[in-house]
């Protein structure tokens, strides 16, 4: 590989984590072009798609393909360029690298290895769906993709459901109505589902409607099944007469005792009704 002219503005050597287009091309940072264009080399999740935008803005540098399942062999050819003095841009099909894409690995195994790993942000489809969503909550928690199966899936989102904050999930179209039933099945119906499909492209769609109203919204139209998707859902409604640290101490002690128990002593810890905090112990049972 002959060295290429990477420009003053480059470190060398280092792993640049560059982000990406979602969709629309025209959503490339000034700085991620530098960065691709001054790149020795680009390891790319699939090279065919990357060698489509680096056409689009005529760059030739040699790309390499990492993904899930080469992730180990490419952090070596990774660590082997920049030993030679190499920069190296590392790029996903679409948004963030190593952020619900392969490239975590691989950028842990560049670090470990002492050399410089430096972020170039930009198109991220969850902070993307968040900020056209309309949801209110003032903390989030990304989660991105759920268990394939149903009884792991459920179970995920058992544990999800009583954080005091929005949840965010990312999903494929050969998933999504079996994901948004158990969403509904498992989380309380009042709650908000916003549910944003191909993102920046041509079809883009972002939705906002009552969880329990979910499932049949989806099953009205096969093109709102098509696509890639984010979805936020808002945080747990406050429980009736339980406050938050209330329902805080519950759901500790509910974790190391029985429910009549737990919920005596979190009455006694909070000043919260006995009646109300056992109450709403019923109901966390019946949703685990």
């Amino acid at each position: 590989m002959r060295h290429r002219d990477t420009g003053a503005g480059l470190k060398t050597p280092a792993l640049y984590v560059v982000a990406t287009p979602l969709g629309n091309l025209g959503d490339i940072g000034a700085r991620a072009l530098e960065v691709l264009r001054g790149a020795d080399a680009i390891a790319c999740e699939d090279t065919r798609h990357t060698r489509r935008l680096l056409d689009h803005f005529g760059i030739r540098a040699e790309t390499f393909s990492l993904h899930e399942h080469n992730e180990a062999a490419a952090a070596e050819r990774l660590i082997r360029l920049l030993r030679d003095g190499r920069v190296v841009a590392l790029v996903s099909d679409a948004g963030t690298p190593a952020v619900s894409d392969p490239g975590a690995r691989a950028v842990a195994a560049v670090r470990a290895a002492g050399f410089d790993v430096i972020p170039v942000p930009g198109p991220n489809a969850a902070i993307a769906a968040l900020s056209a969503s309309g949801l209110t909550d003032p903390h989030f928690l990304f989660y991105g993709f759920l268990p394939a199966k149903e009884t792991a899936r459920r179970k995920a989102l058992a544990e999800l459901k009583p954080l005091p904050c929005a949840l965010v999930f990312y999903e494929a179209p050969h998933r999504i109505e079996e994901t948004v039933a158990d969403l509904a099945a498992m989380l309380e119906p009042q709650r908000t589902l916003v549910i944003a499909r191909e993102l920046t492209k041509l079809f883009e769609s972002i939705a906002s409607l009552p969880l329990a109203e979910a499932p049949a919204w989806l099953a009205a139209d096969a093109d709102r099944r098509r696509g890639e998707f984010v979805l936020a859902v808002s945080a747990p409604p406050p429980a009736e007469g339980v406050d938050a640290e209330a329902a805080r101490v519950l759901d500790l002690l509910l974790a190391e005792l029985p429910l009549k128990q737990a919920a005596k002593l979190a009455a006694e810890i909070s000043g919260a009704s006995k009646n109300v905090l056992y109450d709403l112990a019923l109901e966390k049972k019946r949703g685990d």
